[in-house]
Parts: C-alpha cells; structure tokens; sequence
C-alpha cells in the first residue's frame, strides 16, 4: 500500500455543466502558475476473495510551479517527499532513509503530476491524454470535473478525473489498471503565490541510500 501511495503520482448533468470542466481545465493552466495547498488522499484497494474492499488515509502538502516543478510531503501516517526539479524526480522515503532519483521527462510521462504540474497548455496535454467534460461522482460538491485517459497503454493509470471549484484545483480521482482508487482532495488552496526557489530543490539527507534509476 506504500509504494502505491507513491506511484499513484509518479494517476448526470446538463451539456453546458459538462462543458464547464474543459474550461476550467483550460483556464487553470492558462492562469495559474503557482500554487499550494494542502492535501487528504484516501486510497481504496479492491477486495479480494470475497473479502471488503481496503482504504488507506495519508495527508500532506502540496506546492507547484508549473511547468515541470512540484512537491508532495506526506506527514501522515508515514514521512516520504516526491520533487521534480524541472530536471530529475526524487523520492525520499524516511523511514528507510533512501532516496530514488529519476530522469523527470522519463518517469512523468502520462502521470496525474503531468496533468497538474508538467503540460504548459491544453494541447500539451491532448498529447498526452484524451480529455473529455465528466459528470461529478457521489460527492456533492458541486465541483466540474474532467476525465483525463491516458493514450500510452504501457503504464499503470486507467483514468484521472480532475475537479475544479471554478478554476481552482480541488480534487484528483485516480483509477490504475490494479482496480485501486485514489480520491485526493486539495483544502486551504493558494492560487499564484510567490514561491521560493528552494521549494523545488532536493538535497539527500546525510547517510540516506541514494538508487539512480
């Protein structure tokens, strides 16, 4: 369930409500360059052999640059930070002091950090994925949402649905091809704020395994 936590980044209504979700995915990579925010994401394994499907809840902060810059800290339950510094993604898992570098064009790719940090535009973006207007699920939030398919059938992800509260970021539903769902959901969101430079810098901590992939 660790390690899925991390891939899943490195994941009815009227015709003018479901045209509302392309447009504020348009708008936000228009408009928004900086943000941050905080983050609960609830990941959902399907059951097996008969057995209750099984949840597990992390929580952390969230900051990006687009494009191509961006972090994730998890506090809860576990310690672990993912960078991309514009050139390579860094992994750094606490509780085994290790930490995994990545060539950053090679390990996003069609990921749900593409989607919110790499692609400078929509058409960017429609090289990646096939985008369509989505109806919101059982949430009642009033949010427009978007669902993101993947063109490349060589990785992991199903589906991303993206959800907007007007052009602000405020939901991710990621769905992989091991049927795991992960709902994260973005609160005390700043759009555009000055962020600095160091934000996207990674330095191994002293002692920790460093895996260059």
């Amino acid at each position: 369930m660790k390690r899925t936590l991390t891939s899943l980044l490195l994941w009815a209504a009227a015709p003018w409500a479901l045209a509302d979700g392309l447009q504020s995915l348009d708008l936000f990579l228009q408009k928004t360059r900086t943000g941050q925010a905080d983050f609960t994401q609830v990941v959902t394994a399907p059951g097996k052999d008969g057995q209750a499907p099984r949840s597990k809840t992390s929580s952390g902060t969230f900051e990006f640059q687009r494009p191509g810059r961006f972090r994730f800290v998890y506090l809860k339950p576990f310690a672990q930070t993912i960078v991309a510094d514009g050139q390579r993604l860094w992994l750094y898992d606490a509780d085994l002091n290790q930490v995994t570098q990545r060539a950053q064009a090679q390990a996003l790719g069609s990921t749900p950090a593409a989607l919110l940090a790499a692609a400078p535009d929509l058409q960017a973006l429609r090289a990646e994925f096939t985008l369509q207007a989505s109806v919101a699920p059982q949430d009642g939030e009033g949010l427009d949402w978007v669902l993101a398919r993947p063109k490349s059938k060589d990785g992991q992800l199903q589906t991303v649905r993206i959800g907007f509260a007007g052009t602000q970021l405020a939901a991710l539903e990621i769905l992989d091809s091991f049927g795991q769902r992960s709902m994260i959901r973005f609160s005390q969101v700043q759009t555009n704020p000055t962020l600095p430079a160091a934000t996207f810098e990674f330095k191994p901590p002293a002692g920790a395994d460093v895996l260059r992939q």
